[in-house]
């Protein structure tokens, strides 16, 4: 493990990333897109994951703009309250911004092939979701992410594989808005939208307190096959 640091496209500075490598190289990458939690050790399990599946993990931090390395947990209320205030002050402009930054660094890390793409999970996959429509990402993962309905309007300039984990339990995302976005991606053959029944807002956040193993592991599965498809 290591970290790197990545400059910021708008002169704001730089930020950091956590990087994981793969066991063999060359292989693609997967920029992780971090809950509003930071890059905490649930994230970090998360990367380890990944890269064991055989592909480098790039996870930036994207609250550096308010505050650098940011980990918390989801396990007291103290927590919660300093992770909504950040999530309420994120900049998601600058925040797309600093990804599109740090995609572009993960298709040049040495030994890496030049196919990346992005898996964000909560705050995270909301952004995943939006680099699928904004950015040149050769795939994209979004674990429940919330206000996914607002941006539907962009799934026609989607030009890779995008792939949508969606909690039926979710409070943070509606069940009407859900149903737009289920709807909205009939039939687009690059957008594949899962709900998982019974399972909860953040169902595979390691160790997190609505973990959910069967939904995890599905989805989990699903993911890793179209990492492997888009990324190899």
């Amino acid at each position: 493990m290591a970290t790197i640091s990545i400059e910021a496209t708008d002169g704001a500075g730089s930020f950091d990333a956590y990087l994981l490598e793969p066991p063999k190289k060359p292989a693609g990458a997967v920029v992780l897109i971090q809950e509003i939690f930071g890059i905490n050790a649930s994230m970090k399990e998360t990367a380890a994951q990944i890269a064991d599946l055989g592909f480098f993990v790039l996870a930036p931090d994207l609250f550096w703009r308010q505050e650098r390395h940011v980990n918390l947990t989801d396990k007291s209320q103290e927590e919660w309250n300093k992770a909504f205030a950040l999530m309420q002050g994120f900049d998601h402009e600058k925040g797309i911004a600093d990804l599109k930054a740090a995609l572009a660094a993960a298709r040049l890390l040495p030994g890496a092939n030049g196919r990346a793409g992005t898996i964000g999970y909560c705050l995270g996959g909301l952004l995943a979701f939006r680099m699928a429509i904004e950015s040149d990402a050769d795939i994209n993962v979004s674990y429940y992410g919330v206000a996914l309905d607002n941006f539907i309007g962009g799934l026609g300039r989607v030009r890779a594989p995008l792939v949508v984990h969606i909690a039926d339990q979710d409070e943070y995302f509606p069940p009407e808005g859900r149903a737009k976005l289920v709807e909205a991606a009939t039939g687009h053959p690059l957008v594949h939208t899962y709900v998982y029944p019974g399972a909860d807002h953040a169902f595979a956040r390691v160790n997190g307190i609505h973990w959910n193993a069967r939904s995890a592991w599905i989805a989990n599965g699903r993911t890793a096959e179209a990492l492997v498809g888009a990324l190899e």
